[in-house]
């Protein structure tokens, strides 16, 4: 899984006549090597684009790894692209940060740096393409508790939309493309969602297969590709496509969300898994090791460093850690929609 650089040759011809030889000209996108033990921080588009605030997450003792979104859950991309590109003809692109730029600063720092590309849940999309969304009976677009638009994951259309936005983020310089929301919805009437087109198989062959697909067209690239899932996905059928042994077949990574405080009393027999941090990370990451064995994927858990039902101390954050390192995970990175970490944890002892 070691990733080198990825070099793309255009080669004139030979001439037949005596003319000088034209130079080849090569271009090499540099991609960082995966950490041996990744530790890193999740960052939105705004706090990416502020210079002074990026240098301070590039400055992070024990930090190797940036997280940051390249669309988030709002459908924003947070780069420009070519007018060309269906995400610049429907407002989708906004130039948050120049991503050659970003690319270069984290190389420079040594910092390996992630994408994240919010997959089927999308407003923009949705509504600026209905063609592409999930709809209703009467044909208008669906929406979840949170009135956010999603986008049809049996439509190869979005499917190529999202990949690519990710082939964008690659040519830039990303080391890796990790989709995140890539489900079905989960929350809202879901029993009244039409989906054009739906295929008649489980929706975790659909969710497989779009996986599939995106990783045969980026990894040529030299990109890992990686997903994010939910901490229950590998013991509970939750009804939205998540089953991480079919997508372990395809993908580098798979990064559990195994946030403590996400877990209801008596899950893993614990009467309360958000009190017992350390405990409920180990158990959880058991599971998806037991799921995932006869795979190449790595494990790298997103871990809980924000405050949810109860105050998330240091102490708390360092024993997911802990749990996350017994686990023979290959790192974690830490989750803060706010964008403000426990800093003293990134150290490595």
């Amino acid at each position: 899984m070691a990733i080198g650089a990825t070099v793309i040759h255009n080669n004139s011809s030979n001439s037949s006549t005596k003319a000088a030889p034209k130079t080849a000209t090569t271009n090499v996108v540099h991609r960082r090597p995966v950490p041996q033990e990744m530790r890193g921080v999740h960052v939105t588009p705004a706090l990416a684009s502020d210079s002074t605030k990026l240098a301070e997450y590039l400055a992070i003792p024990g930090l190797n790894t940036l997280q940051v979104d390249v669309k988030d859950e709002n459908g924003e991309v947070g780069f420009l692209m070519p007018n060309t590109a269906l995400a610049r003809k429907v407002g989708a692109t906004k130039p948050y940060y120049k991503a050659g730029q970003l690319a270069g600063k984290t190389r420079a720092a040594g910092v390996y740096l992630i994408g994240r590309i919010v997959t089927f849940e999308d407003p923009i999309l949705s509504q600026q393409r209905p063609d592409l969304a999930i709809r209703r009976a009467d044909g208008s677009v669906w929406t979840n508790s949170a009135g956010l638009g999603w986008t049809n994951p049996y439509d190869k259309r979005v499917w190529d939309y999202n990949i690519e936005i990710a082939k964008a983020a690659a040519a830039h310089g990303f080391d890796e493309i990790q989709f995140d929301y890539v489900r079905f919805p989960s929350d809202g009437d879901v029993e009244n969602t039409v989906y054009r087109g739906k295929v008649n198989e489980d929706m975790g062959w659909t969710i497989a297969r779009f996986v599939q697909y995106a990783a045969k067209q980026l990894k040529p690239l030299g990109v890992r590709v990686s997903v994010d899932m939910f901490g229950l996905a590998a013991t509970h059928d939750l009804g939205i496509g998540q089953v991480p042994r079919r997508v372990a077949r395809f993908v580098d990574a798979i990064y559990p969300m195994v946030y403590p405080s996400h877990y209801s009393s008596g899950e893993f027999n614990l009467p309360d898994p958000s009190g017992s941090p350390g405990t409920t990370v180990a158990a959880s990451l058991r599971d998806y090791r037991r799921h995932m064995r006869g795979t190449k994927a790595q494990l790298i858990p997103w871990l809980e460093d924000f405050s949810l039902g109860r105050t998330r101390t240091a102490d708390e954050v360092r024993a997911q850690i802990e749990a996350a390192r017994s686990s023979q995970t290959r790192g974690f990175l830490l989750w803060n929609p706010s964008g403000v970490y426990t800093q003293e944890v990134l150290r490595r002892p």
